[in-house]
């Protein structure tokens, strides 16, 4: 057990503690405010606050953890070591910087608290974030900052055996067109013929029959090929369907005809299936709840993991809603357009609400890249350069890696060239792949 004495123990303070030393090093721990239960304790310890009590193991609190609501924090990021961190502890400390409000800053998103300019599609940009300015958005700073207390916890305890960090992989595909030209119903297929023959988009019109009448395969239609994947893979795949009406921003099959339900169906006997909320149900709870009940209907089983439409989300509200719905694990922490760590973690946390002050139970995996982000290179070297560069970020401390791609990533479309290749680096980048 690993004791922290701290004068106050807020919510605040249990949610972060919990993150970095029980579910990132695995160490079960446990609060006390009493010094003399602290003193008698014989095996880890360590105490935050304002002072130490003695010689311990002692981490200086800048007093974030103990504060309510969002209030201007001054914020001066400085160099550690390979790395950059804020809120500087000073010399009593036995770590230069009070790690523990700083992964509360980052984890808990209170930048995005803040007043911001949203963009074109209401999002949080990345231009408006501390790792952006501070050009610390390729690194997973909070889990660099944990491998540093670590390693300082190990110093002071030598005879302590910690654990190490295992990196994995977990692959996220997005399906918000199941198919580009099948099973779209006679009037969409009819406006899609007239638009291919008024823009004169010969070979479009050619494609778009040749799949109709099966003599081609439709060029999103990569299922088979994802689930040849998945079988040779040991890491589960994250599928997500859009199952939202037809609208402005959300094109999909009507979730009505049964070939798309089917294939629902079938990809849930191999991959982890989940809900890709439309963009209007980010902002409507009524259609959101009609959202899932509807996948819940086709799986029937209750859906428990959900991705936004664009990625958007909107804090609090966003989280709130999936927690309303039961919602157990959100997959849209990322910046679509860029290579980075919004959180900066690249390890599962929970959402905590500053709001009501109180860790929910919706759990919140960041993503990395997403198969757009990598369009910006030209060249193969380029994209599979960039992709390495942030894997071996996270492979640096035992993360976990989580790509996302789309079923139309997959395609022969020349935009998509080489795209199964940087897939599949992906997936046998842990050195686990089935023969």
């Amino acid at each position: 057990m690993f004791l922290i004495y701290t004068p106050e123990v807020t919510s605040r303070l249990k949610f972060v503690f919990k993150q970095v030393c029980t579910r990132m090093l695995g160490l079960p721990i446990d609060f006390t405010n009493v010094i003399e239960t602290f003193i008698a304790h014989e095996g880890l310890k360590m105490s935050y606050g304002s002072q130490p009590l003695g010689s311990e193991f002692f981490i200086k609190s800048n007093g974030l953890l103990f504060e309510q609501g969002i209030s201007d924090v001054d914020i001066y990021v400085q160099d550690w070591q390979e790395t950059k961190c804020f809120f500087y502890a000073g010399e009593k400390s036995y770590l230069p910087f009070d790690i523990f409000s700083a992964a509360f800053y980052m984890l808990s998103r209170y930048e995005e608290y803040l007043p911001h300019v949203k963009d074109a599609y209401g999002r949080f940009t990345k231009k408006d974030s501390i790792a952006y300015q501070h050009h610390f958005l390729d690194q997973p700073v909070v889990d660099i900052w944990v491998h540093y207390f670590q390693m300082a916890l190990q110093r002071h305890f030598p005879t302590h055996k910690f654990q190490k960090r295992q990196y994995s992989v977990a692959p996220i595909i997005d399906v918000p067109m199941a198919y580009y030209f099948k099973n779209k119903g006679l009037m969409r297929t009819i406006g899609g013929v007239f638009l291919d023959l008024v823009n004169l988009r010969f070979k479009l019109s050619y494609d778009r029959f040749f799949v109709l009448f099966g003599l081609k395969k439709d060029p999103y239609d990569n299922f088979k090929w994802i689930i040849n994947r998945q079988k040779k893979s040991n890491h589960k795949f994250n599928i997500f369907f859009l199952v939202g009406d037809y609208t402005t921003y959300d094109k999909n099959i009507n979730t009505n005809k049964k070939a798309f339900m089917a294939l629902i169906k079938s990809m849930r006997d191999y991959c982890e299936v989940g809900l890709k909320s439309s963009f209007v149900a980010l902002e409507d709870f009524s259609i959101l709840k009609t959202e899932k009940k509807s996948l819940d209907g086709i799986l029937n089983t209750a859906t428990e993991k959900v991705r936004g439409s664009f990625s958007k989300v909107n804090l609090p509200a966003t989280y709130r809603n999936y927690v309303e719905l039961e919602i157990k694990k959100d997959y849209s922490m990322g910046y679509p357009d860029t290579i980075g760590f919004r959180a900066g973690s690249c390890s599962p946390f929970l959402f905590y609400d500053i709001d009501f002050e109180v860790q929910t139970p919706l759990m919140i995996h960041p993503y990395q890249v997403m198969d757009f982000s990598l369009l910006k290179h030209e060249s193969f070297l380029d994209k599979k350069e960039n992709l390495e560069k942030a894997m071996a970020q996270v492979k640096s401390v035992g993360g976990v890696f989580t790509p996302v791609f789309h079923n139309y990533s997959f395609s022969d479309l020349e935009r998509w060239q080489d795209f199964k290749t940087l897939f599949n680096i992906i997936i046998e980048s842990t050195g686990d792949v089935s023969a």
